[in-house]
């Protein structure tokens, strides 16, 4: 099996949808196949540039496109939950046990409030994760309903994830509309995450830098 079969799962597509409803009713940001696909891509992205094997990259590619699937049992402890369903339905579709554990660890350990990196997969499904900020992920339509979520992830206005293998630096990227809300407001919403983005990249031994509009910040 391979990560088109992954995307193609019917099971996990339902349990991402049903995740994406239940978070709609409680008014999180975008979870969907969207975030799923990107956060996929940029864990892929990371171990390809770091020169890690294909079936690195591959395992990592399937953490970031199913670590959410847990969001269809309940937002808390989404990641234990979806860890477990993760490991199961790969069972199911016949993955080897030594892979399927892996991802079950790097999906248990992605959400800040009780992970950490773990492993390379982990580290990069980490650092994908946490670089989604962008106002695609705001699903309520008036501006009046915000949350002080909504409003910093909205006033994203662009969200990159770049290596530089050669300085040994991972760089997330940011322009914010400050009519919308300060810098601060970011550091605010989001410290715990980029502290579990420093600790990520420290385990792949690279350095993290955030820039929030052309200025480097951490």
């Amino acid at each position: 099996m391979n990560f088109d079969d992954v995307i193609q799962n019917l099971e996990i597509k339902e349990l991402m949808k049903n995740a994406q409803k239940q978070l709609d009713v409680l008014g999180y940001t975008e979870h969907s196949a969207r975030h799923c696909m990107l956060v996929a891509e940029r864990a892929g992205y990371v171990l390809e540039t770091l020169g890690y094997d294909e079936h690195r990259i591959e395992l990592a590619k399937i953490a970031g496109y199913i670590h959410d699937i847990g969001n269809s049992v309940n937002r808390i402890d989404h990641a234990h939950s979806g860890a477990i369903l993760a490991y199961h339905i790969l069972k199911e579709m016949g993955m080897d046990v030594s892979d399927r554990t892996e991802i079950m660890m790097a999906i248990g350990n992605h959400d800040e409030a009780t992970g950490t990196a773990v492993s390379d997969i982990s580290a990069a499904l980490i650092l994908a994760d946490k670089s989604d900020a962008h106002r695609s992920r705001v699903s309520k339509k008036d501006r009046n309903l915000f949350d002080k979520h909504d409003e910093v992830n909205y006033a994203v206005t662009h969200s990159e994830l770049r290596i530089d293998k050669e300085e040994r630096k991972v760089i997330l990227d940011l322009k914010i509309d400050t009519k919308i809300c300060p810098v601060i407001d970011y550091f605010e919403i989001f410290m715990d995450r980029t502290q579990m983005s420093k600790r990520a990249a420290k385990y792949l031994k690279l350095w993290f830098e955030l820039i929030i509009n052309d200025t480097n910040l951490l």
